[in-house]
């Protein structure tokens, strides 16, 4: 398993932009599934997007298409969120997750490691 570590969450307005990272500690992202998921109180964890690493294939929630984007850097083995657009019901606690097997999954159970997340408050 490969330790994930988030960053970049925070406070911003309505209409805000923020970028989340995901690194791999230690070691390569390569063949693993990437994806994006969030939790705000009292919900369950739900599905962003994800982008498999080797071809960049991406998948996205329909709540956040059209406003989210996916990218990764091979050589700094990241994989980021790019999140415009921002609103209120966004705020959540963001999580990066890995798969070892192909397909971008939208269950949480279809992922093998996460990382400790990161806090988007997105104020009205």
């Amino acid at each position: 398993q490969v330790p994930l570590v988030e960053s970049g969450g925070g406070l911003v307005q309505a209409g805000g932009s923020l970028r989340l990272s995901c690194a791999a500690s230690g070691r390569t992202f390569t063949t693993y599934t990437v994806a994006w998921f969030r939790q705000a109180p009292g919900k369950e964890r739900e599905f962003v997007g994800g982008i498999t690493w080797l071809g960049g294939s991406t998948r996205y929630a329909d709540s956040v298409k059209g406003r989210f984007t996916i990218s990764r850097d091979n050589a700094k083995n990241t994989v980021y969120l790019q999140m415009n657009s921002l609103k209120p019901e966004d705020t959540a606690v963001y999580y990066c997750a890995t798969r070892f097997r192909s397909g971008i999954m939208t269950g949480p159970s279809e992922y093998d490691t996460w990382g400790q997340g990161t806090q988007v408050t997105v104020a009205s």
